[in-house]
């Protein structure tokens, strides 16, 4: 790892954009293109240096397309083992995973990642 490498912001897209009650589950695929497009113009709010999001969808939301600042990876299972697999992925470098689910939160902690919740990208 060097000093430049940006730090790696893994969003899980079902937990952020559930977390919020505003019509989403009548069209995930959209919500999760909503969020992408956010992440694409805001990036990761409070942050001061480079960062590379990768923004993990699944389900009804598979097929999101990858827009310039927002590489979408479309989970060929389950969502959390995708992002688990990608924080074991990282080796030493930064990694922030975007998430409430709990045990997603302890999986990619015990491999170094730091966690925050889904405000950190999405006002409530």
């Amino acid at each position: 790892m060097s000093e430049s490498d940006p730090l790696l912001v893994i969003v899980d897209a079902a937990n952020v954009v559930g977390s919020v009650p505003d019509g989403w589950w009548r069209d995930r695929r959209g919500a999760a293109e909503r969020l992408r497009d956010r992440l694409a113009a805001d990036g990761l709010p409070g942050h001061s240096g480079p960062v590379e999001i990768v923004l993990v969808v699944e389900g009804a939301a598979r097929g999101v397309e990858t827009v310039p600042g927002v590489q979408v990876e479309s989970a060929p299972g389950s969502g959390d083992d995708h992002m688990v697999d990608l924080v074991a992925g990282a080796g030493e470098r930064p990694v922030l995973v975007v998430t409430a689910d709990r045990e997603l939160r302890r999986r990619v902690q015990e491999l170094g990642a730091e966690v925050s919740g889904p405000r950190t990208v999405r006002p409530a």
